[in-house]
């Protein structure tokens, strides 16, 4: 088992687009000055009159929160088309695959997806949640493998990513995606009777899987779950970020910062993959939000604090050339975690998405194999 070494990550990056985002870099002169410009851009931001005041919307313009509702409904509805009109990649004869509306816990539409093997009992399901900025379509070729093993999948697009509600790569809580997750889960059981479920999360998604699972009334539902590149040790791009993100995320939480990386950092060795997903109108590749980027660095922050409280069963997987999140986290996690059963696999010069990795078969492979042994009761 190989063990990555220490080496730089760049901080606190958009997830799935890859762009760095160098938050507030400019305000590093001193602790004083920051706070003295952040209370003026505040006073600035802050809306004006509860009639007709303005937010700050789409593309940092100030808006009035009609207008904003509007923009929000129309982009919905753009991205609702194009995720259904996504390659489920169906082998026909052998899995029938749609797509349906979930409403999640604060009643959401959430674009979801299912793949199903045909005329071949069920051994298992696993529930894929998508990372930061893509979505459940882009996950396809892993459903084929997975239906090809007997398995049945689903996968759900979070707020504001794919054909969901919300504005376009918009978190307003992850703790709600925690929230919907677990809602979709015990969706899929009961439609399931005792068939068994894994949870499936890819870097901020494998993030939201832990949290999901830490919870008594999710960890019942599981069988195990599997994290790949989770987003467990998130920094910002400066400790003053950290310092001042809880406030503006309050006032603007919608306000997008400039300054990113317009090509992005390598996310797969696969050229074809990458120029796929930067290709994909589904994929957000715009500047991060300020209340996206402050509740990744929030569930990043829980999840570090409570590591050695994680008793569900799982596999987490890492390359150890990954840039976007760190691999020493995944080790950590492996290390400190109390689970019983617990495992880990680190593919040695790969990149943050595994899946979309050349030797892709194979890290799926892995992932079936570790799943067929917690069926067949072969470790724990």
């Amino acid at each position: 088992m190989a063990v990555p070494q220490p080496r730089e990550v760049d901080h606190l990056t958009s997830g799935a687009s890859n762009r760095i985002i160098p938050l507030l870099v400019a305000l590093r002169a001193s602790v004083l000055s920051v706070y003295s410009l952040l209370f003026s851009f505040l006073l600035f931001l802050l809306p004006r009159g509860s009639g007709g005041g303005a937010a700050v919307g789409v593309n940092n313009r100030r808006i009035s929160p009609a207008r904003l509702r509007k923009i929000e409904e129309e982009d919905t509805r753009r991205r609702r088309a194009l995720a259904e009109e996504v390659d489920m990649d169906v082998v026909r004869g052998a899995m029938r695959s749609g797509t349906w509306l979930f409403h999640g816990a604060r009643r959401h539409a959430l674009f979801s997806r299912y793949w199903l093997p045909v005329d071949r009992e069920i051994k298992g399901i696993l529930i894929i949640i998508h990372g930061l900025n893509e979505h459940s379509g882009r996950y396809a070729h892993f459903a084929r493998q997975l239906t090809s093993c007997n398995y049945g999948v689903y996968a759900m697009d979070w707020i504001g990513h794919g054909g969901s509600d919300g504005l376009h790569g918009y978190v307003p809580s992850l703790d709600h995606v925690v929230a919907d997750t677990g809602a979709f889960l015990e969706k899929i059981k009961l439609e399931n009777p005792g068939v068994p479920c894994f949870l499936f999360g890819h870097s901020t998604g494998g993030a939201v899987v832990l949290k999901a699972s830490s919870f008594p009334n999710i960890q019942d539902m599981l069988e195990g779950i599997v994290l790949t590149s989770p987003a467990l040790r998130v920094k910002p791009a400066h400790p003053i970020v950290g310092a001042v993100a809880p406030l503006f995320s309050l006032v603007a939480p919608r306000f997008q910062f400039k300054g990113a990386n317009k090509r992005g950092i390598p996310v797969t060795r696969d050229p074809v993959a990458l120029s796929a997903k930067y290709a994909d109108p589904l994929v957000y590749t715009g500047p991060i939000r300020v209340r996206t980027g402050h509740e990744i660095l929030r569930i990043s922050a829980y999840l570090m604090r409570n590591i050695s409280a994680v008793t569900v069963p799982f596999l987490v997987l890492h390359g150890t050339a990954d840039r976007v999140t760190d691999p020493l986290a995944s080790q950590d996690l492996y290390n400190e975690a109390a689970s019983q059963v617990k495992d880990i696999k680190l593919y040695e010069g790969f990149l943050h998405d595994l899946l979309f990795e050349p030797e892709r078969k194979e890290i799926g492979q892995d992932i079936i194999d570790w799943m067929e042994k917690r069926l067949d009761g072969k470790v724990g």
